[in-house]
């Protein structure tokens, strides 16, 4: 399928492991010019593109740091992905957060997105661009140790549907694309096995069964990726305020 994204011009945020840097190589063989975003420029994301930027982008300042230097050196923008995400904290239920717990879950998961999109559309106006938000299976799915990161993926879900109404008579696309267990150091992490008692490979293999997934198999980065290529191309027109859920049968409900 040609996905026209040529020349087109993009920021991904959290870019420099797992699903972020699957993105940016995917946009790069695209043909398309990409500023990864992420507090590390590791050496696989220098090697994928030749425009990084180092922020952190939890700060107020961070996202629109990024856009900022994307615009400036790329000329404008067409395409915003919002992928930075993850736990900030460590909680098994609702009453070990604190304040300060959900405030660092928000800010990494929703108002970096919030900021970034902020900044970004103006140029994505003039574009007519997209945006992909990166949300999360849990968003749909309450897991209570996991509760500060599901609202703020269920509040970016939110978030998508109503940009989408305020601007894709403008123009702009705004779709979520919703992962679900991704084969990335989440689930790879020597240490994370070590204090399980097993084996990485181990840990691998038994996370179909963990999570209920219905293919019997872990989703890989690449998989995302493809989404989102197909979103930020104008072959799906009419896919705009959508829920892509890739869990690999994960949620059981409709």
């Amino acid at each position: 399928m040609e996905l026209g994204l040529k020349g087109k011009r993009a920021v991904v945020t959290g870019a420099s492991r797992g699903i972020g840097l699957a993105i940016v190589r995917a946009l790069v063989a695209e043909g398309v010019q990409v500023v990864g975003g992420a507090r590390t420029a590791g050496p696989e994301l220098v090697d994928a593109t030749p425009h990084t930027f180092e922020v952190d982008l939890t700060t107020a300042e961070g996202p629109g740091s990024l856009v900022e230097y994307a615009v400036s050196r790329l000329g404008g923008l067409d395409i915003l992905v919002n992928n930075v995400g993850g736990r900030s904290v460590s909680a098994s239920g609702f009453l070990d957060l604190d304040d300060e717990g959900w405030r660092k879950g928000f800010d990494l998961n929703f108002f970096s997105a919030v900021r970034a999109i902020r900044a970004a559309l103006p140029s994505l106006l003039e574009s007519r661009g997209a945006i992909i938000n990166v949300g999360s299976a849990n968003g749909r799915l309450p897991v209570p140790r996991l509760v500060e990161y599901g609202a703020a993926k269920a509040a970016l879900t939110n978030l998508t549907k109503a940009l989408s109404e305020e601007f894709s008579p403008r123009g702009v696309r705004v779709n979520t694309v919703s992962p679900g267990p991704v084969l990335t150091d989440t689930w790879t992490s020597p240490l994370r096995a070590e204090k399980m008692g097993m084996s990485v490979d181990d840990v691998v293999a038994a996370v179909p069964k963990w999570m209920g997934l219905s293919t019997g198999k872990i989703i890989h980065a690449d998989e995302v990726a493809s989404v989102v290529l197909l979103l930020a191309s104008e072959n799906v027109p009419s896919t705009v305020g959508s829920d892509w859920l890739l869990d690999a049968g994960m949620v059981k409900s409709v």
